[in-house]
């Protein structure tokens, strides 16, 4: 795929072997892909023992003369260019034989005699780059083209003005690709790598500050509470008193509310650190103002659990205009693709009147037939669930655009704010409300303490608590939509410089029969330590009536175990439940994990989360103990980050795997992305257009497809 002189420079190696080492025979490992620089010592033909034919043995030295043999089960065409005092290039993978080394079938190349010294020189003296593996293509022979290029270029357009590559020490574009291509040293890898990594950072964070100052350019309706209104109304009956964060949050948000521009803030926070009742004070800011909010929830049931809390929170302000409500108050719906059209109907009339000053909805808000009197707010919860169209849809739904709170209970590391979310401002709760509990938790892999999990569970019910028991799937070979099973990254082991991208290097599980929740339900039955237990199911599959009536029975107490998918994974919030169990816990990410045990010691008995692995890998046990160990979700966050890798920054793809940076770590290279923070925002708040520096707008438009244009654009 590779079809201009700029594809072929940015077709960066993959590792480098450094012949002055690998050749030591003592250094080397078995089924490890090498390259040695050798001289032919011998080279024997034989009849082959099993079967018809000749066999070639060649054996090689290095400059340290340490031996290799080459095996040719097929002889012809070796056998006349491998003579004796031949030096060449050989590369293969490595086998132990008969306590020798060997190559089976290498791929080589052979000096001229008179290049000969120049050749040992070249690769013996400098690293041998290794690219990926092309068929019938050697990575010398891509080493060959790579010195026909640079004997061409005189120099390539470089993004990165050159006041800052000389602020920054940085080399300029074509000598930086020159060193990861024909590098003599690390040395020269590092500084090539340096300036690259560089690159995608200041490509990034300038697409972001050009997204940040097009929203500051935006108009829309500043929105202030007014005396006497239901902000007020609502902080004077409130039942507690907000935390020293919900309080500087909320006055973040306020001032953004009041801006003539619309909001663009990110407010993060831990599972149960009371982000709700500050999204519901801005709320009732754009009410008091004439405006309407809309809340954007991934599943119905979550849906559901915002609406019985604003208006539980609410009370009879939450009834305007009905008998009993309050004369100031105003309306809160629930709008779902499953609900009856009647009621259905009925919500829809109120958005679009504006009696209903709260809507809040699944997928069901962005369809083309929901329409709002005046939307001045909308708050995205769990945003990660979302598709880039399906934000962009509710927005469109203002007059003018509205202010937007994005909100997510997963913690973000800095580096990631700055990167994925650097377009918007960030907010972070990170005290738990008073009268929240503490949540141990424990790995259970041992088979011998199975059967305690489930006395410990019936412990807690009978001591008046309730349990959960998540399992990855429903009932099916289908894990439910939702789940989120999680293979372990295997770090790759280059043995002379990291350059590591474009590789997905993580290994997928063990195939084994995962727990499921129609089956965990029967098994529970039948379990005596729970005889007598009352046990119900949740999943993604279920009706939402039915789901509804499960949350309610649940949240009501008569309900003692709740056995679902990870439908429960956010939102739900019943103060009984003291005690979770996650079946098959391996197979889930860490921040999921984390997130799932938030749904207990939200009251004031203590939190106990049991994690039931069958899994032998240390690895995956690591990342467990990992959880165990800590209940900080920002520690976890960059652990999961660790392991699961970035993602696409740019796009709306939101998985780990494939990384759309090639070289940047985003933990790793915290300091990097600040610099390059700084020098992006400096440049486009001059030059917002970019127009004096054309070089740099080519190469963002050029790195975009037109997905990831349509999300930049529409933020």
């Amino acid at each position: 795929g590779l079809e201009d002189v700029g594809d072929f420079l940015r077709f960066l190696p993959r590792r480098y072997i450094d012949p002055a080492t690998t050749t030591d025979l003592s250094q080397l490992h078995e089924d490890e892909y090498t390259v040695v620089v050798a001289t032919v010592q011998t080279a024997t033909t034989r009849p082959m023992r099993q079967r018809r034919g000749t066999m070639l043995t060649v054996v090689v030295t290095d400059k340290d003369n340490n031996e290799m043999t080459l095996t040719f089960f097929k002889p012809y065409g070796h056998v006349d260019r491998l003579r004796p005092g031949r030096t060449g290039l050989f590369a293969g993978k490595i086998q132990r034989f008969r306590s020798s080394w060997q190559l089976a079938h290498p791929n080589y190349e052979l000096f001229d005699e008179e290049d000969a010294a120049d050749a040992i020189e070249t690769y013996a003296g400098g690293l041998v780059p290794v690219y990926l593996e092309v068929p019938k293509l050697d990575s010398w022979n891509i080493t060959k083209a790579a010195r026909l290029v640079f004997h061409q270029l005189d120099d390539v357009p470089d993004p990165v003005p050159e006041e800052l590559r000389s602020q920054h020490r940085l080399t300029g574009l074509l000598h930086a690709y020159k060193l990861l291509h024909l590098p003599r040293t690390r040395a020269d890898v590092k500084r090539g790598l340096d300036r690259l990594r560089y690159d995608e950072a200041f490509t990034i964070q300038t697409v972001l500050a050009q997204r940040r100052i097009a929203t500051e350019h935006l108009r829309t309706t500043p929105r202030l509470p007014r005396v006497g209104g239901l902000l007020e109304a609502f902080d004077a009956r409130m039942p507690f008193e907000l935390t020293a964060g919900q309080q500087e949050v909320s006055a973040e948000i306020a001032r953004d509310l009041a801006n003539e521009h619309p909001m663009h803030r990110l407010l993060q926070g831990e599972v149960g650190s009371g982000k709700t009742v500050v999204a519901l004070r801005a709320m009732l800011s754009v009410i008091d103002s004439g405006g309407q909010a809309a809340l954007l929830a991934p599943t119905e049931v979550l849906a559901s659990q915002h609406f019985r809390s604003i208006t539980t929170m609410l009370g009879d302000l939450a009834q305007g205009g009905m008998l009993g409500g309050s004369e100031i108050g105003t309306q809160v719906k629930l709008l779902t693709g499953s609900q009856p059209t009647g009621i259905r109907r009925k919500s829809l009339l109120d958005a679009a009147s504006g009696d209903a000053g709260i809507v809040i909805g699944t997928h069901a808000l962005i369809q083309e037939h929901v329409q709002f009197f005046d939307l001045g707010l909308v708050v995205i919860d769990e945003q990660h669930r979302f598709g880039v169209e399906q934000r962009d849809a509710l927005r469109s739904k203002g007059k003018q655009p509205p202010h937007v709170l994005v909100m997510t209970a997963t913690p973000i590391p800095r580096t990631v704010a700055m990167t994925v979310f650097g377009d918007m401002e960030t907010s972070t709760l990170t005290e738990l409300p008073k009268g929240r509990s503490p949540i141990a938790t424990h790995v259970v892999s041992n088979p011998r303490w199975f059967q305690r999990t489930w006395e410990r569970v019936a412990e807690e019910v009978r001591a008046g608590h309730q349990a959960y028991v998540v399992c990855p799937r429903i009932g099916d070979a289908d894990p439910d939509p939702g789940s989120e099973p999680v293979a372990t990254r295997q770090d790759s082991s280059d043995e002379d410089v990291e350059v590591t991208f474009d590789v997905d290097d993580s290994a997928p599980a063990p195939p084994r029969e995962l727990r499921s929740v129609l089956e965990m339900e029967v098994e529970l039955q039948d379990n005596p330590a729970l005889a007598g237990l009352r046990i119900a199911i949740l999943h993604g599959r279920m009706s939402a009536d039915d789901k509804d009536e499960a949350m309610r029975a649940f949240a009501a107490g008569t309900v003692d175990i709740l056995v679902a998918t990870t439908v429960i994974e956010v939102g739900v919030d019943v103060a009984n439940a003291t005690v979770m169990v996650i079946m098959d816990a391996d197979r889930f990410g860490i921040s999921q994990l984390h997130q799932l045990r938030g749904r207990v010691g939200r009251g004031t008995s203590t939190g106990l989360c049991l994690l039931v692995t069958e899994t032998e890998s240390e690895a995956v046990q690591d990342r467990l103990n990992s959880v165990a160990a800590t209940n900080d979700g920002f520690d976890l966050a960059r652990l999961d980050l660790e392991q699961r890798r970035e993602g696409d920054v740019l796009g709306a793809r939101q998985s780990g795997g494939r990384s759309q940076l090639r070289l940047l770590r985003l933990l790793r290279d915290e300091d990097l992305i600040l610099q390059a923070r700084e020098d992006a925002f400096a440049i486009v708040t001059a030059d917002p257009g970019l127009e004096h520096h054309p070089v740099l707008r080519d190469v963002i438009a050029s790195a975009l497809d037109e997905e990831q244009a349509a999300y930049l654009e529409r933020g």
